[in-house]
């Protein structure tokens, strides 16, 4: 095997273990904390504390998000032997993957005994965790444009890395339940979901995290160019935030990527609690795993096809019109399944060419920015893409903390004690508001976003004469 085929399948697998990490904290950490942490608790004590984890969850990720373009710059200006972003792979990826696993206990029963004491340890716990975890996804995605300057390389390795954060993603999703069951089961001869069967789950993550980070850290290889040689000097802090402000297409990006994010996790992050308590299937979950998996194995080769045959442009306005096709599915579906399969394929679908189209145009904005300023920053600019998953993955746990106390679905609540304004409230936080978010973040890409496949195209041959005359 060729070492560009070598690069390629390893930066797949680490974007494999690297989704299954995103989801695990985003999405199924919250559903262990409403679920299982506090279990042995009264009903007022047990949604007093998973209200005020919900809290410090979002208010650490939100805090965090602050410095994610610092980290991006300590990145740039990192120079080992290794590159500036195989340290911060490993590293990140080794320190979040311990992290996650301890947050998965009830630190050895004391969410229940001394929740106080519980507290303030998980606090400093998720501190590490979500600091390294930046540092390892900012790290990973700014790979792409030091690994080649060529848009059409660049998209087969985004195409290859979105095909193993596909698996990774809806692989976890398809398989949560029955590992969670499965570990249960084994360790303690119940058949009721229980705190050792998350803590076996989030193993397996961890592991398959921290062990991809390091197996794409050793397989790839920066490719040093003349815009990368020619623009390596280091800059201050003030510098950092000088080059996303001055970078309209990034930001005008980032503001419509911001939208769809966070309503995407919105929906996701609560799509176990429909088949739980609204549909009342809940063994009917894994659909969500094995319908996005199949949808994402389909799409994804498809995006190089469909971005040239129309463009990056018209593929994410397809697919945010899918999407939004998909929140009239669930609206309708009742408890019919073959509807509900329906709007799953719709919602999933068109999400792995949306992604792409996304990464691609702020790959490709390094180059504009390095264009238009003067200065090339390659983890900075790749920094805005991981800082808005983390904005949206803490409104997903905002969100998952949110309607289960609001909705009623927390603790041992089952199908049969849901009432009709629960199930609204429920319907109104996972699908309309995300549907409305949707069509601005649409509105937003097509009328703001005007860096093209052709413009950059354009851009890099003039920077190349510019720097060639040097």
């Amino acid at each position: 095997m060729s070492d560009k085929m070598k690069q390629r399948f390893s930066y797949a697998f680490g974007a494999f273990g690297h989704d299954a990490y995103y989801v695990t904290l985003s999405t199924y950490f919250m559903i262990f904390v409403t679920s299982t942490l506090f279990a042995g608790s009264d009903k007022a004590t047990e949604s007093k504390y998973i209200g005020i984890v919900t809290s410090l969850v979002v208010g650490i990720r939100l805090v965090e998000i602050i410095f994610d373009p610092i980290i991006g710059s300590v990145i740039d200006n990192t120079r080992t032997k290794f590159g500036k972003f195989k340290p911060w792979l490993v590293i990140g990826g080794v320190i979040s993957g311990i992290s996650l696993l301890v947050i998965f206990t009830n630190f050895f029963g004391l969410s229940v005994s001394n929740p106080t004491l519980y507290l303030v340890l998980f606090t400093i716990v998720f501190i590490i965790l979500d600091s390294f975890y930046s540092f390892k996804d900012i790290a990973f995605w700014s790979m792409i444009p030091a690994l080649s300057t060529d848009t059409a390389e660049r998209g087969t390795l985004a195409t290859f890395a979105r095909f193993g954060s596909s698996l990774g993603a809806n692989g976890t999703t398809a398989l949560v339940v029955p590992i969670v069951a499965f570990f249960t089961v084994l360790m303690s001869g119940s058949g009721k979901e229980s705190a050792t069967g998350w803590f076996w789950f989030a193993l397996i993550v961890a592991v398959l995290s921290a062990g991809s980070a390091i197996v794409t850290a050793k397989f790839s290889k920066e490719n040093e160019t003349v815009l990368r040689t020619q623009a390596s000097e280091k800059y201050n802090i003030l510098d950092v935030f000088k080059a996303i402000i001055k970078n309209d297409q990034l930001l005008w990006l980032a503001l419509s990527y911001m939208f769809y994010a966070i309503a995407n996790v919105a929906t996701t992050g609560v799509l176990l609690f429909y088949f739980k308590f609204v549909i009342g299937q809940v063994t009917e979950f894994a659909m969500v795993g094995v319908i996005s998996m199949i949808t994402g194995i389909i799409a994804v080769p498809l995006f190089p096809f469909l971005a040239k045959l129309m463009t990056r442009r018209y593929v994410f306005a397809s697919g945010i019109g899918l999407m939004v096709l998909s929140y009239v599915m669930f609206t309708i579906a009742g408890t019919n399944l073959w509807i509900v399969g329906l709007g799953l394929i719709f919602f999933y679908f068109p999400q792995q060419l949306i992604f792409l189209s996304v990464l691609m145009t702020i790959t490709d904005s390094v180059e504009y920015g390095q264009w238009k300023n003067g200065q090339r920053n390659e983890a900075v600019t790749l920094s805005l893409r991981p800082l808005l998953d983390k904005l949206a993955g803490a409104f997903s746990n905002a969100i998952v903390g949110f309607v289960a106390i609001a909705a009623g679905m927390t603790g041992n609540a089952t199908f049969n004690d849901m009432t009709a304004s629960g199930i609204h409230t429920y319907k109104l936080y996972a699908f309309y508001i995300p549907a409305a978010l949707m069509i601005v973040s649409l509105l937003i890409f097509m009328f703001k976003v005007t860096l093209t496949e052709k413009k950059h195209a354009k851009i890099v041959a003039e920077l190349e004469l510019r720097y060639s005359k040097k």
